[in-house]
């Protein structure tokens, strides 16, 4: 029975933890950014490229904040900007 308690008492504790934490802060993706300013032709395009360049220099940056090096690097690199155009 003590066993039943603490295990509801850590589950009750656990949801209050989840409800308390504040939503993802994350930047919308750049796919994401250009249907809500309802971007087309060669406004998509050109913010496209520059979203994607930014996206590159930032997880380049990202990269060697963790110091990774090689194929290590290269696909940290891929997915994160993969992740941030939205693609």
């Amino acid at each position: 029975m003590k066993t039943l308690a603490a295990a509801a008492v850590l589950c009750l504790l656990a949801a209050t933890a989840q409800a308390q934490t504040p939503p993802s802060t994350t930047p919308a993706s750049c796919k994401a950014q250009a249907t809500e300013k309802k971007l087309h032709g060669a406004a998509l395009n050109s913010f496209m490229k520059k979203c994607q360049t930014d996206a590159k220099a930032s997880c380049d940056t990202s990269a060697s904040d963790k110091k990774l090096a090689g194929a290590a690097k290269t696909s940290f690199t891929k997915k994160c900007v993969t992740d941030a155009v939205g693609q």
